[in-house]
């Protein structure tokens, strides 16, 4: 690429952060799925890709570039996700006034398939959580799955906790995706996992800085958190599927069972479309099903 087309996704980039305020992660992948399209279209076209040469991307050079990856063995969602990356781009740089984005017109998002969440039993909950171990990170991480499960959050909203988020109250405001805030309930078994943690940390927890810290008193890392649940889950001879997001999607699961209706459970879980929040309601009917075919005279 030229290095003009370099500042552009360098501008593109800080819009993503700054303007748009996606997380660190989703801006580094729709960054590498732009430069795989730019490298790509260098390598089809025979040239370094200029801005005007990104004003003039036709609908063949996204289907070709899509095909390219395909036959790579990527799979939908990648590609999918490769895709929506692209339409942020062009329509960013329409709006810069290089193209107008009509390449895009008749681009199909790969069809993906719609996998059931794999929640746990409420025996596999109950045991988890009730797994507290003597020293601090036990402690944390029993905080920290507490939160997962008995208020629906990310490993990532969770981990965003500052020391002010959890303390004595009912409620917990909590950010989610695109800076979008939600108030849930803060039960009192949640509270008091949390105020155990704060009790017996050995770092300070001000009001400013992370509520969730690691062995060295920054803010703990996901891959700590999940490296600690794949420990327990095999202490507990839990399923593989047992992860912290199978947490989140365990308290949905669960509410769904209790009766609560679809519209609380997407306000709870931060959904901005209903249509997702339905998935958990195939989780149900399968718990239904089982349930029915082990317990029928005629289903055996």
């Amino acid at each position: 690429m030229t290095p003009d087309t370099g500042q552009l996704l360098e501008d593109w980039r800080g819009w993503l952060a700054h303007e748009r305020g996606f997380s660190e992660h989703t801006v580094s992948g729709y960054l590498r799925d732009a430069a795989d399209f730019l490298a790509f279209l260098e390598g089809y076209r025979g040239e370094p890709v200029s801005p005007a040469g990104l004003a003039n991307v036709e609908p063949r050079d996204i289907r070709a570039w899509l095909a390219e990856r395909a036959r790579s063995g990527m799979g939908a969602a990648s590609r999918a996700r490769g895709l929506s990356a692209l339409r942020n781009w062009l329509r960013w740089l329409a709006r810069k006034g290089i193209g107008d984005a009509v390449a895009l017109s008749g681009i199909r998002t790969p069809k993906l398939p719609r996998p059931v969440p794999k929640a746990l039993a409420h025996d596999e909950t109950d045991r988890l959580l009730a797994a507290a171990g003597e020293n601090w990170q036990d402690r944390r991480d029993l905080a920290l799955f507490s939160l997962l499960y008995g208020a629906g959050l990310r490993i990532g909203e969770a981990l965003a906790l500052d020391g002010r988020a959890v303390r004595a109250g009912d409620t917990l405001r909590v950010t989610g995706k695109g800076r979008k805030e939600r108030v849930v309930p803060l039960l009192p078994a949640v509270r008091d996992a949390a105020d155990d943690y704060r009790r017996t940390c050995p770092y300070p927890l001000p009001p400013g800085g992370p509520f969730f810290v690691g062995a060295r008193g920054g803010r703990l890392q996901a891959g700590v958190a999940q490296s600690r649940l794949r420990r327990l889950r095999a202490q507990l001879d839990l399923p593989e599927s047992a992860t912290p997001h199978a947490l989140r999607h365990s308290f949905a699961t669960h509410l769904l069972g209790a009766g609560a209706d679809l519209r609380s459970i997407q306000e709870l879980l931060g959904h901005a479309s209903l249509a997702t929040t339905q998935r958990y309601t195939a989780v149900d009917v399968a718990h239904l099903e089982k349930v029915f075919r082990a317990a029928h005279p005629r289903a055996r």
